[in-house]
């Protein structure tokens, strides 16, 4: 699997949902958009049942570690959630694929990860990006670290348990030295 990056350029986060919703659909388009906002991993993200929000409270959890994310959702988040469960009052999951819902003695199930990886990957060559489903979760963890300089908030929000993980999770060591190698001057 090739390595993807986070989004650095806030024009380019709005230009990727709108590729999306244009190219695959606006259910693409809100899982880039609240996966932004939630920076979960994208098995825990297709998995949210309705029934894991409370309110403006997500929790759920994860997967890959086994511990209880409890995320509170922000305006744009619950706005777009709002939304889906609007349009879809008798979905389970957020993201739910259509397809099952057209086989009717079929249990309906969440969205397919490689369904949602090809098309970011698409999108992402489009644009020439190293674009997938992680790019989400790098992109908040970018954006939260260049607002606020502090690793350890980026640490707890992605839920890591090393400032050296989270650094290079997000792409900072790199360009952090090289800019500590172009602004000090001896």
């Amino acid at each position: 699997m090739a390595e993807v990056h986070a989004v650095k350029d806030a024009d380019t986060i709005k230009l990727v949902s709108h590729l999306l919703q244009v190219r695959y659909g606006q259910q693409m388009a809100d899982i880039w958009n609240v996966g932004i906002n939630l920076a979960l991993r994208i098995s825990d993200l297709l998995s949210i049942r309705f029934d894991d929000i409370k309110d403006d409270r997500l929790t759920l959890k994860e997967s890959k570690t086994g511990h209880t994310a409890n995320i509170q959702l922000n305006p744009k988040a619950k706005t777009i959630i709002e939304r889906i469960k609007e349009d879809h009052p008798d979905h389970l999951y957020l993201f739910q694929s259509y397809r099952t819902t057209q086989i009717k003695h079929r249990a309906p199930k969440p969205l397919s990860r490689r369904a949602v990886s090809k098309a970011f990957e698409a999108v992402g060559k489009e644009l020439k990006l190293p674009l997938g489903t992680h790019s989400m979760r790098k992109t908040r963890g970018y954006h939260l670290y260049h607002a606020t300089k502090d690793i350890t908030r980026v640490m707890r929000m992605l839920r890591h348990r090393s400032e050296a993980v989270t650094l290079r999770y997000i792409g900072l060591t790199q360009e952090q030295v090289d800019k500590d190698f172009r602004e000090l001057v001896l």
